[in-house]
């Protein structure tokens, strides 16, 4: 038999490369739109695609890193504070865990004797992973999350600065916008591909709230119509 195929392990990075992919495409493109609304020159929309895909790498990068870390923060103090639990009051820390397994559907003397068993094994993994719903599958990681939101962001901005270079000035908002309707639909179809969801339901919902990004980004520009020479 083959063993089943599952995706937990991959939310930790898939989340933060999703976002930073699909952040740098939107994010970029949405810029870029807003500036081409009002300018009939392409220096100002490179630069401006080139500097939101240069702070916007940087942003999401520490952004990630900080919130990741806060997470891994409050995940290490909780267990800490379980193992002193477990250290000054093992049969009380015995006795919760048993609830624990009786609320999830075992009668109470086999879930005494599945916390005495387990507890006998690893006390604090038990704990963490069943009274606090910390695993090494759901663990914080704070740098590695960073750099895979700063990357992909790079990954995702730097196409719509591609379309910036070339495509033609005086239709730059619709090159803009139909080139990102494409990046973001093989970024959701990659990410549904990887997290093993529905392709069609993450592509559909990604390109709709792209495109509401795009389009208030644009009214903006066209609101605020200065043409620079």
């Amino acid at each position: 038999m083959e063993l089943e195929k599952h995706y937990t392990n991959r939310t930790g990075w898939l989340r933060a490369a999703v976002l930073g992919a699909n952040d740098g495409i939107i994010s970029t493109t949405s810029l870029v739109i807003g500036i081409a609304a009002a300018s009939d020159t392409r220096s100002p929309i490179v630069l401006a695609a080139l500097a939101g895909l240069v702070a916007g790498a940087l942003s999401m990068a520490a952004g990630e890193y900080v919130s990741v870390s806060s997470q891994a923060d409050i995940e290490t103090a909780d267990l800490e504070r379980e193992r002193v639990e477990l250290e000054t009051m093992p049969e009380i820390e015995l006795k919760e865990l048993a609830k624990i397994y009786v609320a999830q559907g075992l009668d109470e003397d086999l879930a005494l004797k599945v916390a005495i068993q387990l507890t006998a094994k690893d006390a604090l993994e038990a704990h963490a992973r069943d009274e606090l719903g910390i695993n090494e599958h759901t663990q914080p990681k704070p740098l590695q999350a960073a750099l895979a939101s700063g990357a992909s962001f790079v990954t995702g901005g730097i196409l719509p600065f591609s379309v910036a270079l070339f495509a033609p000035i005086k239709t730059m908002v619709f090159y803009q916008y139909g080139f990102a309707i494409i990046f973001l639909a093989l970024s959701g179809a990659i990410a549904a591909k990887a997290g093993g969801s529905n392709m069609t339901k993450g592509i559909i919902r990604i390109c709709f709230w792209g495109t509401v990004a795009m389009v208030v980004t644009a009214l903006a520009g066209y609101i605020f119509d200065v043409k620079t020479s």
